[in-house]
């Protein structure tokens, strides 16, 4: 058995691939709160009943946790260092659950593997995206590669929920994302624009206020009726598609793809709704039809990127698997 897991803004979702099973995945998740206030013993409670498999079936695991920005390789989690992230401080929610379930599979001691985020050091993306610090967190590989296995190599997915990330694969490789604090807003996180400048500035917030408050929902912009959420997923799905529009001038440039030969997925608690993926087909146009996949497909992806490493794979949407020959998945 394989396992993904995906460190999500409000939750940690497990996927489980059981190949006696013909390769189907079985899901659950585990709230960041839930996990930061139960013990270690619990967690792998929680994470056996969940997936109704025992630690010891376990082949490998795909693990991913934050931004993922302090490696760029796929490496054993026993060779990351800091778990991974180049500093705990940064843009986000500060819970301690997704800290705990790092932590419970380390000393599990169960066979796994850490995804990086894409980011200035990545190998695989177009170098003019580097100049950016940090485009995608490490979950957003495990969706590209779950779109991937379904048998396509050109596409553009975008993921909405608490936070928007929008990611471009040309002919099975990576080339660029944009961030959730560059880009378009989601239900509660998005980018800092002027008026969050001043507030910093003059120091009523933090940055990571100021991220963590600039969502649809949270920020005050709609004149006193800050509950419309009609308005809200508009702009929500405004924003979304042009993010997604941001992402076709750069496959312009791969391959000669165009955008008859790839394809647009949603995903995330937002993405999956029928009327927001309606309002960005739209805005789109007629011949950019959506295709929405669950918000499990993080999780799912990485228990099939578990697999498929376990199996001899040597690069994943062109991020490298670094050897380890003491491991017999390696």
């Amino acid at each position: 058995m394989f396992v993904g897991i995906d460190h999500g803004t409000v939750g940690i979702r497990f996927a489980v691939l059981d190949e006696g099973k013909a390769g189907r995945a079985s899901v659950f998740e585990l709230s960041r709160k839930k996990a930061a206030e139960i013990d270690t013993e619990e967690i792998i409670r929680e994470i056996e009943r969940g997936l109704e498999v025992k630690t010891e079936e376990i082949k490998l695991v795909a693990l991913t946790y934050s931004m993922g920005d302090g490696f760029s390789a796929i490496k054993d989690i026993n060779k990351v260092r800091n778990r991974g992230v180049k500093s705990e401080e940064g843009a986000g929610a500060k819970v301690g659950g997704g800290t705990k379930v790092f932590d419970t599979i380390l000393a599990a001691g169960v066979p796994t593997i850490m995804i990086p985020g894409i980011h200035a050091g990545s190998e695989t993306i177009d170098r003019r995206m580097k100049f950016f610090s940090h485009c995608a967190s490490p979950e957003k590989v495990g969706v590209a590669y779950h779109i991937y296995k379904k048998g396509f190599e050109n596409f553009i997915f975008a993921d909405i929920s608490s936070n928007t990330v929008t990611m471009s694969v040309a002919e099975g490789k990576i080339i660029g994302a944009i961030d959730a604090c560059l880009g378009s807003p989601g239900l509660y996180q998005g980018p800092i624009d002027l008026q969050r400048l001043r507030e910093i500035d003059e120091g009523r917030i933090t940055a990571n206020e100021a991220f963590s408050n600039s969502g649809v929902l949270r920020k005050n912009w709609t004149n006193g009726s800050a509950g419309n959420e009609e308005l809200a997923m508009d702009a929500l799905s405004l924003f979304a598609a042009m993010e997604i529009a941001a992402m076709r001038v750069l496959m312009t440039d791969y391959g000669g793809v165009d955008a008859r030969e790839y394809k647009i997925f949603l995903t995330g608690s937002v993405g999956e709704r029928e009327e927001i993926k309606q309002r960005i087909d739209q805005l789109l146009g007629i011949n950019s039809e959506a295709v929405t996949i669950t918000m499990y497909s993080a999780a799912i992806g990485c228990a099939e990127i578990a697999r498929d490493i376990f199996y001899g794979a040597k690069r994943i949407l062109g991020i490298e698997v670094e050897k380890n020959h003491k491991k017999i998945y390696f």
